[in-house]
């Protein structure tokens, strides 16, 4: 009985539907996709460097809609009064493995530009082993995690950027993957 009743605000208890009313609209993976992979973590970036033309009323109302479900989070950002910082929270890092697979379902099956789709064939290459180091990454820059010792070399953003721009020609704030 309890189930049924979790599940009345739902259109049904399968995994794909539930995760789709979470993220199934136009802009919400585009939102998470640039603070995860452009490290885009200020409404203002998140407007003005997203390539597709968000509108700040939509932003606003998806970034809201993202922080309910837990996606995100937002704290006031120290630097500045009236300025806020979004993070990824754990709910939304493991996203990850999700956007790697679009990624490489949309290089294989769409049009997709080469230099947009060079951080999206390296992590379809790198695999799981390159998805969790990356994850780690992403601990650390929106939860605050400790750093993992050891791991020599630019990160994993890094990596993808520096790919992109030897492609791109060296292009600015293109959207990832």
């Amino acid at each position: 009985m309890a189930a049924d009743k979790e599940n009345s605000a739902h259109r049904s208890g399968c995994p794909i539907n539930l995760t789709l009313e979470v993220l199934g609209d136009k802009w919400s993976l585009i939102i998470v996709r640039d603070m995860m992979f452009g490290n885009r973590r200020h409404f203002r970036e998140l407007l003005s460097q997203n390539e597709e033309g968000i509108a700040s009323n939509i932003l606003a109302d998806r970034l809201r809609r993202l922080m309910a479900e837990g996606v995100i989070s937002k704290e006031d950002d120290p630097s500045h009064k009236q300025k806020a910082i979004y993070s990824l929270t754990e709910k939304g890092i493991e996203l990850l493995p999700v956007f790697a697979m679009i990624g490489a379902w949309g290089r294989k099956w769409l049009p997709a530009s080469e230099a947009l789709s060079v951080r999206a064939r390296l992590l379809e290459e790198g695999g799981p082993a390159l998805w969790d180091e990356f994850m780690e990454e992403l601990r650390v820059e929106h939860l605050g995690a400790p750093p993992h010792a050891g791991r020599p070399g630019p990160g994993v953003r890094a990596r993808l950027q520096a790919a992109f721009e030897a492609v791109a020609g060296g292009e600015e704030n293109a959207p990832a993957t």
